[in-house]
């Protein structure tokens, strides 16, 4: 019997377009017991005080990306690389090997038949990350639109640039393997959750 540790589950990667809903779902699977792996924190998380990778941050962009206690200084380096491709890629280079490690370490451990792995940004990322298989959740535009001007008490066309910044819908559902529609029933939401975990089981080899 292989143990916890070693054993990779399924890993199902869980992406959308802002306000759709990933949070949501995250929260639906985890209530069925479901492990779910933050992409976001993991990538907080790996550059935390002591890590390899803000050493060799501070290695490549100097200690004014640091704070007065060593830890890194998320705007400046925002700043430091936003205008600057050589300078983004190199960061990239350091900590992505770093966030796929980490992913890879917490996916061995979490145990279970699958686990969900929150990438909101997959797609625009080129889906760099290794997968077994990609569900996007899915809602119309415009009420995409409508959320985030309701969250964010901006204006339509504050919330239609975020919109346009990321990746275009049909490119989402393109590379879907199996999509979540999250138009606002959150009872549809829920008995779709469950069939597709259902279904993960089932590709994962462990239901009875």
């Amino acid at each position: 019997m292989v143990s916890a540790g070693t054993h990779r589950p399924y890993r199902v990667a869980l992406t959308g377009g802002i306000a759709s809903g990933k949070t949501t779902v995250a929260n639906l699977f985890a209530k069925l017991g479901v492990t779910v792996l933050d992409a976001d924190q993991i990538a907080r998380d790996v550059v935390e005080l002591g890590t390899p990778a803000l050493a060799a941050i501070r290695e490549r962009f100097g200690a004014q990306v640091l704070d007065n206690d060593g830890r890194l200084n998320r705007r400046a380096l925002r700043e430091r690389v936003f205008a600057d491709s050589e300078s983004r890629r190199a960061l990239e280079a350091i900590t992505h090997p770093a966030i796929l490690a980490e992913m890879e370490r917490r996916s061995r451990a979490a145990g279970g038949a699958y686990v969900i792995l929150a990438i909101p940004l997959l797609v625009e990322n080129g889906r760099r990350t290794p997968v077994d298989r990609l569900l996007v959740v899915d809602c119309p535009e415009q009420l995409q639109l409508n959320r985030v001007m309701a969250r964010d008490g901006g204006t339509l066309a504050q919330a239609q640039a975020i919109l346009n910044a990321q990746a275009k819908r049909h490119d989402r559902l393109a590379a879907a393997d199996d999509v979540l529609v999250n138009d606002g029933d959150p009872g549809q939401l829920s008995a779709q959750v469950e069939a597709l975990h259902r279904r993960y089981l089932d590709l994962a080899g462990v239901r009875s």
